[in-house]
Order: structure tokens, then sequence, then C-alpha cells
């Protein structure tokens, strides 16, 4: 997979100063936290198999692999939403886009950006309050195993923060942006701090 995105809509490169660094560090951490997601779901498919493995051919019953794949799945795709925003992935409607006008287009982009980071700062916030819920009192799953709530509740919490803190910068780059010719556009497809 080449990591190209057809259409790609051009991105200001981060700037310098202290939103430059953000912008850096973030993506670093995105990627890092990509690599995570990845290993989580294929530790999701492992445990899922041998459970299957288990359970079919040598008759074990297993009751902690539902659970374990669901954490597994629940930090993978919480973790990874900014990552994913940070190349714009998200599904999203580009047919009106394609018939505006650049400048229209780019304050739809910002409006729909800004829309976006209110909704996500109010589900980080609720979900840090879950999450409290959960650790405080001590809440479980109702299985056998009853693992701590607080474990997929923290991992959404996580990636509820990074998915806003990618928003905040999607939203400042454009009112901080190096504009003209010494300043090469970023494409959509390569993430803060990458090279395009």
């Amino acid at each position: 997979m080449s990591g190209a995105l057809p259409d790609a809509v051009p991105l200001p490169p981060p700037p310098g100063g202290a939103l430059g660094v953000f912008a850096r560090a973030l993506g670093l951490l995105n990627q890092g936290v990509l690599a995570l997601s990845i290993l989580a779901l294929l530790a999701a498919c492992g445990v899922l198999s041998t459970s299957v493995f288990l359970r079919y051919f040598l008759k074990v019953p297993t009751d902690w692999q539902d659970e374990v794949s669901v954490f597994l799945l629940v930090g993978a795709t919480f973790l990874s939403a900014a990552h994913v925003q940070a190349r714009r992935g998200h599904i999203g409607i580009e047919a009106v886009a394609g018939l505006l006008p650049p400048a229209v287009n780019a304050a739809r982009q910002a409006l729909c950006d800004l829309l976006s980071l209110l909704f996500c700062a109010f589900f980080t916030w609720k979900s840090w309050t879950l999450w409290y819920e959960a650790y405080s009192e001590g809440q479980t799953t109702s299985s056998s195993w009853a693992p701590p709530l607080a474990i997929p509740y923290g991992l959404m919490c996580a990636g509820m923060t990074l998915l806003t803190l990618q928003l905040v910068l999607q939203c400042l780059l454009p009112l901080f942006a190096r504009t003209g010719p010494s300043a090469p556009a970023m494409p959509v497809h390569a993430g803060a701090g990458e090279q395009p």
C-alpha cells in the first residue's frame, strides 16, 4: 500500500515554533501508536484463532478470549483514529469538494474540522468521566474472568484525547501556516512531521 490518497487536498506544512514542535511530536506519537494498534490487531487475531483451536480441537473451555479481543480491538480502533485523521482518511463526502472553488472548499473544510473538534472534545470529556467512574468504583465486566472496565475505557480516553489533539492541530495549522514559494504544500496522506 503506497499510502497515497486519490485527489489529496494539500495541507499547509507545519510552521516553526511551538506549533511546529507540537505537530512533529504528535506525528511521531501517532506513528508509534499506529505500530501498537497493528500489534493489537494481530494479537486479537492470534487470541481468537487460539481460542477456536482450544475449544473445538482440544475441547478446552475458554472464557477470556472474547474480552481480550474486544479490549485489543477497542484500543486499536480508538488509538489509531488520530493517525487516520492526520491523513484525512476518515469517511467523508468529497463530491461537493470537487465542485467548490478552492477558497470556499477551504472554508468548508475548516468548518468541518471545527465541528469535528467540538464533537470529539465532548466525547473525550465524557470518556474520561466514564473511565474515572469505572476506575474509582472498581467496575468489572460481568464474565467469570471479570477484568476491570477501566482498561477499555482508558484506551478509549487515550485514543479520543489523541484525536482531539489532532483536530486542534488541524484547526490551528491553516492559521499559522507558512505561505509563499519557499513553503511546499504537504499532501493529505503525509502526517505531521512526515515527508511527502
